[in-house]
């Protein structure tokens, strides 16, 4: 009984935060489009100065890191599984978005081996995810939602 009122609890959390999410993406889309607008009225009409590049691209990588966590928020609340290869593309991207925006010689050495380490470890979890092809949810770990449970009998 007081299970069913956690899972229902529960439903409505993620529900709440898939509609801030929503708000998040439409300002973030707005933002992106605004300041891709003002970069390219700037003079010289249509060319992108360094700066104006790389905010225009941590904007969009901000967009697209927004609308994957809305697309895991989505698959949680249908169909109880967490897609733990689309969690850990957006750990990529994220960091790659901080990578971007990173001013390199504003940046002390500990900081970007840090950043080199963790892209490491999330490359090699990355793959080691793709090749067992790990899913986890309502189906048994390390079966992909596609097969089939064994059949007893």
């Amino acid at each position: 009984m007081m299970l069913e009122y956690i899972e229902k609890f529960e439903r409505v959390v993620y529900t709440v935060l898939i509609l801030l999410l929503a708000v998040v993406l439409v300002s973030a889309i707005g933002e992106l489009v605004y300041l891709l607008a003002m970069s390219l009225t700037n003079f010289p009409p249509g060319l992108l100065a360094n700066g104006e590049l790389v905010a225009v691209l941590g904007s969009f990588l901000l967009v697209l890191i927004t609308v994957e966590l809305l697309d895991t928020m989505k698959a949680y609340i249908t169909e109880n599984v967490i897609h733990v290869e689309v969690v850990m593309l957006l750990a990529i991207i994220a960091i790659a978005r901080k990578v971007i925006l990173l001013d390199p010689a504003a940046t002390d050495g500990v900081e970007l081996i840090g950043i080199g380490i963790i892209i490491v470890g999330l490359a090699a979890a990355y793959y080691l995810l793709r090749k067992a092809g790990f899913v986890i949810g309502s189906g048994v770990a390390g079966r992909t939602p596609e097969e089939k449970p064994p059949q007893n009998g």
